[in-house]
């Protein structure tokens, strides 16, 4: 009886030349549609042609400065009490931190006529939900320059949002 391999099987494989034409076709078809990709690609990103019909033109007066969101619980939040109630910074603290903000230990600051909430380049969009969340006006949020602090807040250059809460949150 003759022995059978264990490894045997039916396995169909083309001839070499039919292999060699199918992978010319492929890799024709591949330069020819990656060739008509970056031709589109191009001229609809590189026009600067108006359409013939006639349109309105819509101009935006808003500028945007570029910015990186990072997931919340990267933003370093730093809670000031800037009133005379005790423990408000640390309660605002801990809503912070179950809202997922990476907050620090409460501090006292500055006293504030209301709640500032500053910010550093790049967190704005953080400094504007923070105010969300605490029931402030966005219009509350206030930029510093890139490596500022915040008057009487300690270590509060490295930080990227500083909240001052002021007698309306107290």
């Amino acid at each position: 009886m003759p022995s059978r391999n264990s490894s045997s099987g039916s396995h169909y494989q083309p001839p070499l030349g039919r292999m060699l034409i199918i992978l010319a076709v492929f890799v024709g078809a591949s330069l020819v549609a990656i060739s008509h990709l970056s031709t589109s690609t191009a001229s609809s990103t590189g026009s600067t042609k108006k359409p013939s019909t006639t349109s309105t033109t819509l101009h935006s007066t808003t500028t945007t400065s570029p910015q990186h969101v990072v997931p919340k619980a990267q933003v370093h939040v730093q809670v000031a009490n800037g009133t005379t109630v005790a423990g408000l910074a640390g309660n605002y603290t801990h809503q912070l931190l179950t809202l997922g903000w990476d907050t620090l230990p409460a501090v006292n600051g500055p006293q504030v006529g209301a709640t500032i909430v500053y910010y550093h380049p790049g967190y704005q969009w953080a400094a504007t939900s923070i105010a969300g969340s605490l029931g402030v006006a966005a219009t509350s949020a206030q930029a510093l320059g890139a490596g500022a602090a915040v008057t009487n807040v300690t270590g509060s250059t490295a930080d990227d949002v500083i909240v001052v809460l002021g007698p309306d949150l107290g």
